[in-house]
């Protein structure tokens, strides 16, 4: 009886240190949580479930992105808006912060932008190149130190969740 006790409170630690770090969430755990749909200036786009990413913070909190099909749009908002990002926690890009919420992105031209819903651009920031990137995808998030990389192939930005 004493050994079950033990082997129950080992399993509740374990479980307890796991929730308590930060992570990227795997992609099983991107589709329970993403939507298959997101609205985005008066309509609403697929999302690409095969690229999405997320990641979890060290308190637990939830920041999805994923790739959108922009083929109902027009131009000038398909040129810009390549993607979504959901945030349960303030979002830090090189000094510049996004308070929880939904949002569009895209990366065009050496920068990425982020709006609102309604396709307002609310920041805009320079995009790194990683030339050194052996398997570039679509869309990912990659934990580098205490901050993140959301990659779009080669190009990237550095993100904070606070």
């Amino acid at each position: 009886m004493n050994c079950n006790r033990k082997m129950i409170w080992l399993v509740v630690l374990v479980a307890l240190v796991a929730q308590a770090g930060a992570q990227i969430l795997t992609g099983a755990q991107v589709k329970k949580v993403a939507p298959s749909s997101i609205f985005f200036a008066g309509q609403s786009a697929a999302v690409q479930l095969r690229n999405a990413a997320g990641l979890k913070n060290s308190a637990g909190k939830v920041v999805l992105a994923g790739l959108v099909d922009t083929s109902g749009y027009s131009t000038a908002i398909a040129e810009k808006y390549q993607g979504f990002l959901i945030t349960e926690t303030k979002l830090s890009f090189d000094g510049a912060t996004l308070e929880p919420g939904t949002y569009g992105f895209g990366f065009k031209d050496g920068k990425f932008t982020v709006m609102n819903v309604a396709a307002t651009d609310l920041l805009s920031m320079a995009s790194q190149n990683d030339d050194q990137l052996k398997h570039p995808v679509p869309l990912k998030f990659e934990k580098v130190d205490a901050t993140y990389r959301l990659y779009a192939g080669r190009k990237y930005v550095v993100v904070k969740a606070d």
